[in-house]
């Protein structure tokens, strides 16, 4: 199973987002900066998770971003099951481009699928609270000069 760079950016933007004191906005520019992506790129991604509800944008000369809820609401597997295109693993997963004569008696795409389940179901189990308790580690690796703290 491998995720796409989307998704990983996705879920590294939650992650910087929440490690801010509740309402600190941050910028595009400086989240491309930190994690040295494309901000055009970004800027998709932003647009993207404001939409599901996750980030709240603010226009103007002193806008950014900031989380739209609390970290422990943020659904780790909704936010995957959100961002991916699609999971399928194997071209059977895929009804427009099955193309292998295996498939109506392979059993091998029922433990592909069930795998893939389990693989859910442990994201499901987490919030991005979850992968924010060690904070001071994470905002001296990203660099940020400021000592937060958790979202209360």
């Amino acid at each position: 199973m491998r995720l796409t760079n989307y998704t990983d950016y996705s879920l590294r933007v939650l992650v910087y987002l929440g490690l801010k004191k509740t309402g600190q906005l941050s910028t595009i520019q400086e989240i491309a900066d930190t994690y040295n992506i494309s901000k055009n790129h970004l800027m998709k991604i932003i647009h993207h998770l404001g939409k599901l509800g996750y980030i709240e944008t603010i226009r103007g000369r002193n806008g950014g971003i900031k989380l739209a809820m609390n970290p422990t609401e943020i659904n780790i597997g909704k936010v995957v099951l959100a961002t991916e295109e699609d999971f399928h693993i194997v071209n059977c997963f895929s009804e427009g481009r099955n193309y292998c004569i295996l498939t109506p008696s392979c059993k091998l795409k029922h433990a592909l699928n069930e795998a893939l389940m389990a693989f859910l179901s442990v994201l499901n189990s987490y919030t991005l609270a979850d992968f924010l308790h060690n904070n001071d580690e994470l905002n001296a690796l990203i660099g940020d000069p400021f000592s937060n703290y958790l979202n209360d």
